[in-house]
Parts: structure tokens; C-alpha cells; sequence
């Protein structure tokens, strides 16, 4: 099993990927608010400022998704979400990592 997780800055998209999700076949997931360094680093908060103009331009908030999948999910997670945020290695779109989960207590039984 891995943890999925997708840092995903164009919330906009939001209900669009978690459809694609659902076509996929991962049906649970958990979202969370979040806000990027580069949005606390460009408030008022004196640090560097070279930190700050490394972080310009960043979006004030996004969503962190979270879900639980089983190994062959891993590739059409990674096609699915390029297909509706386009490519992750363009700054703005995203990040999405994966790790291993060893043990879960509390997951339907189609998961493990």
C-alpha cells in the first residue's frame, strides 16, 4: 500500500480530479486547506529577502489531498492527474508523492 499525496495549487481543479479519482477507482481521499511557505514567507514576516523572491508569486492557499492506495493505483494516480493539471514539473501545477504504508487500522477491506 502507499499514501498518495498531492499538494495541488490549482484548487480550481479540485472537483475535476477528485472525478478522475473516481474513474480510477480511489474513492476515498482526505482534504485538507493548506498554505505554502511562500505565502507566509511573502507576508510581513521579516526573513531574507532573498527567500521571499524565491517564493513570489506563489498562490496564497491550496489543498493537500491524502489517500490510502493499493500499488497499481500508483501509475494511473500519476496519468490522471497530469491529464487534468498537466505537467507537475511546471512550476505552479502541483507536487505528488507517494509513500509506503506498512500497516493500517481502520480501512475498509477492498483497500488492503
Amino acid at each position: 500500500m502507499k499514501l498518495a499525496i498531492l499538494v495541488l495549487n490549482k484548487v480550481e481543479l479540485l472537483e475535476d480530479l477528485l472525478e478522475g479519482f473516481i474513474e480510477i477507482g480511489i474513492s476515498g481521499a482526505t482534504i485538507i486547506d493548506s498554505i505554502g511557505m511562500g505565502h507566509i514567507l511573502s507576508s510581513d514576516v521579516p526573513v531574507f529577502a532573498g527567500l521571499r523572491f524565491m517564493f513570489a508569486g506563489s498562490r496564497p492557499y491550496n489543498k493537500t489531498i491524502f489517500s490510502i492506495i493499493n500499488e497499481e493505483k500508483v501509475t494511473p494516480l500519476k496519468q490522471v492527474t497530469e491529464k487534468i493539471l498537466g505537467p507537475l514539473e511546471e512550476s505552479g501545477s502541483g507536487i505528488l508523492f507517494f509513500s509506503e504504508i506498512t500497516e493500517v487500522i481502520g480501512l475498509k477491506p477492498e483497500i488492503k
